[in-house]
């Protein structure tokens, strides 16, 4: 099979007024993150990750944040997009693995939910996908409550090539 590895990553900063949304969930804190759609980081990274492995671009080619359409878009409804993508140029989705960097809030609640939902739009299995949260032990901006950053890498392979 011909396997490709993609890595991704994104970083949003935090501002009041914004709901903190981390792979589709609504997590409640006191802020949330700055960005022209949802600002889902560990979503972002993913879908970056898996373009990356493709070797089609970034989120920013097939999403602009210049393009009102994706004010404020749900970023599980790009990702199902970018798995349509894949699929259409002959690829399928091995597995994911995403880490989320963030001092608070706690995210262990919700990483279960985040995989479901990750899951579901990428119309994978639950177990193909890996969430983990991590903290920067209160260094640099992460550290700082600044912001929120994630890292994704993505394991695809050619179902084309494969069928030869």
């Amino acid at each position: 099979m011909n396997f490709r590895i993609g890595h991704g990553y994104d970083v949003h900063r935090y501002a009041a007024g914004r709901k903190l949304i981390l792979g589709g969930v609504d997590i409640p804190f006191g802020k949330g993150l700055v960005g022209h759609s949802d600002a889902d980081v560990v979503v972002h990274a993913i879908m970056d990750s898996l373009l990356g492995a493709a070797a089609m671009g970034d989120i920013g080619l097939h999403f602009p944040d210049n393009d009102e359409k994706y004010i404020g878009a749900d970023s599980l409804k790009l990702l199902s997009r970018v798995c349509e993508l894949l699929r259409l140029n002959g690829y399928e989705i091995s597995n994911i693995d995403a880490t989320i960097i963030a001092q608070a809030p706690k995210l262990r609640p919700f990483i279960n939910q985040m995989r479901n939902n990750i899951a579901k739009a990428m119309g994978t299995d639950t177990s193909a996908v890996s969430v983990k949260a991590t903290t920067e032990e209160r260094l640099g901006f992460t550290g700082h409550l600044e912001g929120v950053s994630a890292h994704s890498v993505a394991l695809i392979y050619n179902t084309k090539q494969a069928a030869e």
